[in-house]
């Protein structure tokens, strides 16, 4: 990676504006889940060595109140325990195996779990953070509620390690974000409910750009998503579903219409969902494999 584009990384989220780049900078959806076990540190290292620029880090917090990587609420959803993660101890869910249920398919269609034999563990955040290099920026999902005890506990760590300057949040969770956004250094993206409200007022108002975001914005959301469009009527309701192609030019230039905002899309795993974003000129592409995004970005040069 060259200085200039590095530099670009480090201002991703530093809050500042970033330089101006041929190619998006990739994110490594939950550290390249699919290229290891998610969020794990293998993981994410494996990531940054294939080129990711952003790491992308789930996030929830533990029975006796620790942040640790991890998606699902059930542990058996991933690794070979069971239980809720909010119910067990840090101890205990770093004890297993994240791997466990990873499987690799091979060209006869045949299944294969190679973790079962190489176990790789359920890291805290605190761990995560100290086993990628301190300029590596990130992106922390925090994926729970109540939202007081998640923030909470987040913020601890993330201010114990020095890592305001490095870290932006995300969630799905309204109330997550306007929490985490009282912490004094915290730098989050909008919440989802902006974002999708801003895009669905777009392509049904024509165009029209009535509410930009306020300068310094950070927005994401899926390159493209089903979605049901409801209609209320006296007697019921109608509903379409539709696949939303949102991210129009329409859309990128209200996005842009104030200073120093950035949109990351989500959901780019293939060649031509790359090619959308890079001609939309969004800032970050989130992918499951940074391995083959990396061979699209540089087969494309």
């Amino acid at each position: 990676m060259t200085t200039s584009i590095k530099s670009a990384v480090a201002a991703v989220l530093l809050g500042m504006a970033l330089t101006a780049a041929a190619d998006p900078l990739i994110a490594a959806h939950r550290g390249g889940t699919g290229d290891g076990p998610e969020n794990t540190i293998p993981t994410l290292q494996n990531s940054l060595r294939h080129g990711a620029d952003i790491l992308w880090m789930t996030v929830q917090v533990s029975g006796d109140g620790v942040p640790v990587l991890y998606r699902p609420a059930d542990v058996a959803a991933l690794t070979d325990g069971k239980g809720m993660v909010n119910t067990l101890t840090a101890a205990q869910l770093t004890a297993l195996n994240a791997g466990y249920m990873y499987a690799v398919t091979d060209a006869a269609g045949n299944k294969s779990y190679p973790y079962r034999q190489q176990p790789v563990k359920v890291p805290t955040l605190r761990d995560a953070l100290r086993a990628v290099p301190a300029s590596t920026s990130i992106v922390v999902d925090m994926k729970q509620v109540p939202a007081e005890t998640l923030v909470n506990a987040v913020a601890k760590v993330i201010g114990e390690e020095n890592a305001w300057k490095r870290v932006r949040f995300y969630s799905t969770d309204a109330n997550v974000i306007a929490l985490m956004a009282q912490q004094p250094k915290a730098q989050v993206f909008e919440s989802r409910d902006a974002t999708r409200d801003r895009l669905a007022r777009i392509a049904l108002n024509g165009g029209a750009c009535d509410a930009p975001p306020a300068a310094g914005t950070w927005s994401g959301i899926e390159l493209e998503r089903k979605v049901a469009v409801v209609e209320k009527f006296t007697l019921g309701e109608g509903v379409s579903e539709v696949v939303a192609h949102w991210w129009t030019p329409a859309a990128m230039k209200c996005f842009r219409s104030n200073p120093n905002t950035h949109v990351m899309v989500f959901g780019v795993d293939s060649a031509a969902a790359y090619r959308s974003a890079q001609q939309l000129g969004v800032d970050v592409v989130m992918t499951d494999s940074p391995v083959k995004m990396k061979a699209l970005r540089e087969g494309g040069k």
